[in-house]
């Protein structure tokens, strides 16, 4: 399963960036506005340069606007290869997404919450799939069964697209993801710190230390 970190933080991002596995990084206009950055195109440029693949936002209303602004953003300097334009679920981002990649464009067609969108993404070529389990979940829906639903379609019609697990509340939500055969997950910082934590690993640290005394 693919590791992503959700941030725009840049200590964040070079302290995931160091531990040597993250895939990339996703990025969304949320986290631009909470951090204050006002120029997102330099923010953009930067960040593309410090990880292995950048997931940005391509919003437009139709799919001419979308198409329009992949192409605006990739004349920024961002590589073709390395960067995933992420697009809001529609008939206008399915459509958008088509035609993206079959230009040879990376599309991730996010804010998915059910299998009919997820259907319609995969038939459009996207390479990711982004179903937000946690904001499901808040609405009472069943996000886990979401995600194994999604896999499953991508093995029973054998689908490229990757279902990436995304709206990650808790560690346990990464328990989930790989119990569900995710391809691909997006995780807050704190969240993937707490993953390398057991009150039990450091009990017995310590005692190897004391041991080794």
């Amino acid at each position: 399963m693919e590791l992503y970190l959700d941030s725009v933080k840049l200590e964040e991002i070079e302290a995931a960036n160091d531990l040597g596995i993250i895939a990339g990084v996703t990025t969304t206009p949320t986290f631009m506005h909470r951090e204050g950055i006002e120029d997102v195109d330099a923010a953009i440029v930067k960040l593309s340069k410090e990880v292995p693949v950048l997931q940005i936002e391509a919003l437009g209303r139709t799919a001419e606007e979308i198409i329009a602004e992949a192409y605006r953003q990739e004349e920024l300097g961002l590589d073709r290869e390395t960067t995933v334009y992420k697009i809001p679920m529609s008939l206008e981002g399915v459509k958008a997404c088509r035609k993206l990649t079959n230009e040879g464009f990376l599309v991730n067609i996010h804010l998915v919450y059910t299998l009919q969108q997820a259907y319609m993404a995969m038939e459009a070529g996207a390479t990711y799939v982004c179903p937000l389990v946690g904001r499901l979940q808040d609405q009472g829906g069943d996000g886990i069964g979401l995600v194994k639903a999604m896999v499953d379609i991508t093995k029973e019609y054998n689908y490229d697209t990757k279902v990436m697990f995304s709206s990650v509340r808790t560690s346990q939500h990464v328990k989930e993801a790989l119990k569900a055969g995710a391809h691909t997950i997006t995780v807050p910082w704190k969240i993937m710190q707490a993953m390398t934590k057991h009150h039990l690993t450091e009990i017995h640290t310590e005692q190897f230390f004391d041991h080794t005394k």
